[in-house]
């Protein structure tokens, strides 16, 4: 998840604040999950050996980070969420851990969403409007890619939407682009693979302004 949230932000994160909930606000720091949160901010991969030692080496790339605990609501025991920042840069991820090394995003500032980050994901805010889905089908298709997975919410009719794109191919430079130049996208993130992939497979793609 904190990969994840890593890739939600153009640059490395300098702040975090991780909102445990349940079963992790009771285990997280026995069982090593704030080294491993840690890690992830870091853009380390879950079987990196310098997992242990997350805690130093954050401290020497410059990211502060604090814990807490909080009841997040009707979510699973293992929840957390993620309140990062760099610079004017900030996000908010809320994720759960469903054991065996998987892990499902739920809301990303705010908005549901699904992923599991064991497939490139596309996050597209944009405006509710009609033919807004279609046309990130149609430039996922164009590409050669194929969805495995789709969801959208919205905060009400004709205001913003957030939708989350499971696909099983890293879309082109130029099929990113041309999506975050549209109009009636105001954010867009593609996350890489953190389970099969690599940290190099992607940087973040900013909107054109």
């Amino acid at each position: 998840m904190a990969l994840l949230t890593r890739h939600c932000l153009l640059t490395p994160p300098t702040k975090a604040r991780f909102v445990l909930h349940g079963s992790f606000a009771k285990t997280a720091q026995g069982h090593g999950t704030d080294l491993a949160l840690v890690a992830g901010l870091l853009g380390y991969f879950p079987d990196d050996e310098r997992i242990r030692t997350s805690f130093d080496r954050a401290a020497e790339a410059g990211l502060e980070f604090e814990f807490t605990t909080a009841d997040l609501g009707d979510v699973h025991p293992n929840s957390v969420r993620l309140e990062v920042s760099a610079g004017e840069e900030q996000v908010a991820v809320l994720g759960s851990s469903l054991g065996g090394g998987f892990v499902q995003v739920i809301r990303v500032d705010g908005f549901d969403v699904r992923f599991s980050g064991s497939s490139n994901t596309l996050l597209v805010l944009h405006t509710d409007r009609p033919g807004v889905i279609a046309r990130v089908a149609s430039v996922v298709a164009d590409d050669g890619g194929n969805i495995g997975s789709i969801f959208s919410a919205r905060q009400k009719r004709g205001g913003h939407a957030m939708m989350s794109v499971e696909t099983d191919k890293r879309l082109a430079d130029y099929a990113l682009d041309y999506l975050s130049r549209l109009p009636y996208v105001h954010w867009m993130r593609a996350l890489p693979d953190v389970m099969y992939g690599s940290d190099s497979d992607l940087a973040p793609q900013e909107p054109a302004s």
